[in-house]
């Protein structure tokens, strides 16, 4: 076997020369990575949604849906995982974009891990990306840019550095390299789309294979939204979030997504029944902004969808659609404003932080969440949100559409999988291998599995799942999740009977419980979790 390279100029297709002879052989698909932003298990058509999603329900139509698909619970460390295949403490950025001077919390993607985009265009593909990145703690134009995309592996970025902002006017909106401010008619959903077409019609004119990483900022807060789409969704929500939770529950039956037996989780116990909400002309706003977002989204890619048709990619391109965690439950504060918030718009109008009832959220100059009660929601069936690792916060949408591979078009997979499992996927079509060195570096071994078995209709037999965040852990392992709230005991349940997490079974089954958390207490310690103490790290 040939060996891989030990040097890497950022970017260039040089290193794991050997992968890319190899798989000169053979036609190698393009790859389209779509993510959306903080999306719940619910919020899709094909998954039970009333939110019209006609182009990924298609996807699903022509592809597979998984249903027992994770993230690492918040964005920032499932993008790390995604991109790189490792756990995120694993890559430096086990919490967020901050440096706790700790290796697993330093706020940057690490040296000691490849990203897709690295080892694909070292295997001759094209590497673009448009959209969120949030993989490091530099985002200011005059410092460091060693994290940035094009220093990772993307020939062409645009999009934004920075966590989170304004659609109408990001903040970090950056081309390549550099800053560049919204102009005329601008969103930020919009503007991704059509940039991911266009650098699908730009790679179309090669004879190379292109890997396309899109990171919507979509549906995450602030509530921004076109007029047009909010609309259409006026009144859609006036039976209150008790109903819709129920609709959608009863639909993810019906389509197979979860299971009868499981049990609808109570509504949160901090959200009040509809009948007695206050506010319901506001609330109902908050969520047909929330739904607006996501159907302007969905748009987008059909969009991109339409491009791959035209340029005539579409047959032998893998499109691949998740989530980077559940639905979120935060509620914006007026205390928020700050980099993510500009005090004034592009017109020169205050903008309003906090989620005020008296103020209705959509417009430019507004900022505002849509909160708890319809996070819950977004996680039907589940309990809790981003952050927890209970399913709520952990359970995504995959969606995955080949159809020169993929014949069964239509069919759910019910085989647990992991957003780590995405770089040894994209290795494995690619016909390459997850590097050891990369810029004199030592990369440390890819912990995913690939899902080619599941594309190609055998089974997979996943071994254990592990999640960290900011105290909240994890282990699944077959059908038996272990699971804990920070600070608090271990809770076991059995992922067969009771995925919505009702029936603690730890009490009845010690055995399981010493044997799982002895596995999460190696699995901690190996990848550099260290224990959370939130006094501490607020302390910074």
């Amino acid at each position: 076997m040939l060996r891989t390279i030990a040097r890497l100029v950022v970017c260039s297709a040089v290193a794991l020369g050997v992968a890319a002879q190899s798989a000169a052989a053979a036609p190698r698909p393009n790859i389209i990575l779509i993510l959306a932003d903080d999306l719940g298990f619910s919020d899709l058509g094909c998954y039970g949604s009333e939110i019209l999603t006609p182009n990924v329900d298609d996807l699903a139509r022509a592809g597979l849906r998984f249903t027992q698909f994770y993230s690492a619970g918040r964005g920032c460390p499932s993008r790390a995982a995604l991109l790189t295949g490792r756990y995120p403490h694993q890559t430096g950025l086990g919490y967020l974009t901050e440096d706790w001077g700790r290796p697993g919390y330093r706020g940057n993607l690490n040296q000691e891990c490849a990203t897709i985009a690295q080892v694909l265009a070292a295997a001759g593909y094209q590497t673009m990306m448009v959209g969120k990145w949030q993989l490091t703690r530099h985002t200011g134009s005059g410092g460091p840019k060693h994290t940035w995309p094009l220093s990772r592996g993307f020939r062409k970025f645009y999009g934004t550095i920075h966590g989170a902002g304004s659609y109408f006017d990001p903040v970090t909106l950056t081309r390549d390299e550099q800053f560049v401010r919204a102009s005329g008619d601008f969103y930020y959903t919009d503007a991704i789309s059509e940039r991911a077409a266009e650098y699908i019609e730009q790679a179309a004119r090669t004879d190379s294979p292109f890997f396309l990483y899109v990171a919507y900022t979509a549906p995450h807060w602030p509530l921004h939204a076109r007029p047009e789409d909010v609309a259409r969704y006026r009144g859609k929500y006036a039976i209150g979030w008790d109903a819709v939770r129920e609709q959608r529950h009863k639909r993810m039956i019906r389509l197979g997504v979860v299971r009868p037996e499981w049990p609808l989780a109570p509504r949160d116990s901090r959200v009040l029944a509809w009948f007695d909400a206050p506010y319901k002309p506001w609330h109902e706003r908050r969520m047909e902004v929330y739904a607006a977002q996501v159907d302007r989204m969905d748009q987008g890619i059909g969009r991109i969808l339409d491009k791959l048709r035209q340029v005539d990619r579409a047959e032998d391109t893998l499109v691949l659609f998740l989530s980077d965690n559940g639905g979120c439950g935060e509620e914006i504060m007026p205390s928020w404003q700050g980099l993510e918030f500009p005090e004034k718009t592009r017109a020169g109008h205050a903008v309003q932080v906090g989620n005020n009832p008296n103020v209705l959220p959509g417009t430019e100059d507004t900022y505002q969440s849509y909160g708890v009660p319809w996070a819950n929601v977004s996680n039907t069936p589940f309990r809790l949100y981003k952050h927890w690792v209970h399913e709520g916060g952990i359970a995504t949408p995959l969606v995955v559409c080949w159809p020169a591979v993929i014949r069964a078009g239509g069919e759910l997979i019910h085989e647990p999988g992991h957003v780590v499992d995405v770089m040894a996927t994209c290795c494995e079509v690619a016909g390459t291998r997850y590097p050891k060195q990369l810029g004199g570096y030592s990369i440390g071994p890819t912990e995913g599995e690939s899902l080619m078995p599941l594309l190609l209709g055998r089974p997979r037999q996943r071994g254990p799942i592990f999640w960290e965040h900011e105290g909240n852990r994890a282990v699944r392992e077959g059908k038996w999740k272990l699971v804990a709230r920070s600070g608090g005991p271990w809770e076991l349940y059995d992922m067969e009977t009771d995925r919505t997490e009702m029936n603690d079974l730890a009490e009845k089954n010690p055995g399981a419980v010493t044997f799982l958390a002895r596995s999460y207490d190696d699995w901690a310690k190996r990848v550099g979790v260290e224990a959370w103490d939130r006094s501490l790290w607020e302390q910074r």
